[in-house]
C-alpha cells in the first residue's frame, strides 16, 4: 500500500515562498519516480513535476518552470517542492504519488495523497 503524507502548506502573500514535503511511509520509495500535482477550486487536477530516483532528472509544469524546484532525499523517504516567487494563480491543493517510469501523464500516475492547502493572497 502507497502511504504518502504531505505537509508544509499555508497562507502566504504573492513573491513569498513555502517549501513542501512528501514523506513516504512503510516502505522505501528510492527507486521509484515520484510526482507533485495541484488542483484549484472547480478546476482539473495538473501536473506540477516528477523527479527521477536518484534526483538527476527533473520534468516541470511550463507555468511554474524557473520557480519552482523538486528535490529529494531518499535518506529520508522524503520530496519536496520548493516553491518561489507564489502567485496567486499557484493557490491550490498540492498532492504528491508515484510516476511509473517517469510518467509525465496525469492519469498513469498512482493514488495522490491528500494533499495540503496553498493559499496566496495579493
Amino acid at each position: 500500500q502507497v502511504q504518502l503524507t504531505e505537509s508544509g502548506g499555508g497562507l502566504v502573500q504573492a513573491g513569498a515562498s513555502l517549501r513542501l514535503s512528501c514523506v513516504a511511509s512503510g516502505r522505501s520509495y528510492s527507486n521509484y519516480f515520484m510526482a507533485w500535482s495541484r488542483q484549484a477550486p472547480g478546476k482539473e487536477r495538473e501536473l506540477v513535476g516528477v523527479i527521477s530516483p536518484s534526483g538527476d532528472w527533473t520534468y516541470y509544469l511550463h507555468s511554474v518552470e524557473g520557480r519552482f524546484t523538486i528535490s529529494r532525499d531518499n535518506a529520508k523517504n522524503t520530496m519536496y517542492l520548493q516553491m518561489n516567487s507564489l502567485k496567486p494563480d499557484d493557490a491550490a491543493v498540492y498532492s504528491c504519488a508515484l510516476s511509473p517510469h517517469g510518467t509525465i501523464r496525469l492519469a498513469d500516475c498512482g493514488s495522490w495523497s491528500q494533499g495540503t492547502q496553498v493559499t496566496v493572497f495579493s
